[in-house]
């Protein structure tokens, strides 16, 4: 299984992203996807999750609370393919930009994550 984001790239403070997060061998919409970032001398964070939608429950969302009205994480079904849209970039948005993929059906992010990505780098500087 290979996992890849995409997306990353240097901006300005205001400016939006969309990051994409891809996976090899396995269909997305099985998986819970969650979106992490590092930033320099940080640990890293966990920022968003979705997990696996099923006939009786709607999807859960998590955003950590300095993305909260700012970041969209959503799936594309047909492109096997979970966005995460990021608007209103600040400097501390700074990061790379990680996504993983669990097996898990709950109504929380997962505790861990089996597959990860390289990550693909945002930097937001004027």
């Amino acid at each position: 299984v290979q996992v890849v984001e995409s997306g990353g790239d240097l901006v300005q403070p205001g400016d939006s992203l969309r990051l994409s997060c891809t996976a090899s061998d396995l269909t997305l919409d099985r998986y819970t996807v969650g979106w992490f970032r590092q930033a320099p001398g940080k640990e890293r964070e966990e920022i968003s999750c979705i997990t696996v939608k099923t006939p009786t429950r709607d999807s859960y969302i998590y955003y950590e609370e300095s993305v909260k009205g700012r970041f969209t994480i959503s799936r594309d079904s047909a492109e096997n393919t979970v966005y995460l849209q990021m608007n209103d970039l600040k400097a501390e948005d700074t990061a790379l930009y990680y996504c993983a993929t669990e097996k898990w059906i709950g109504t929380s992010c997962p505790p861990d994550y089996k597959y990860w990505g390289q990550g693909t780098q945002v930097i937001v500087s004027s």
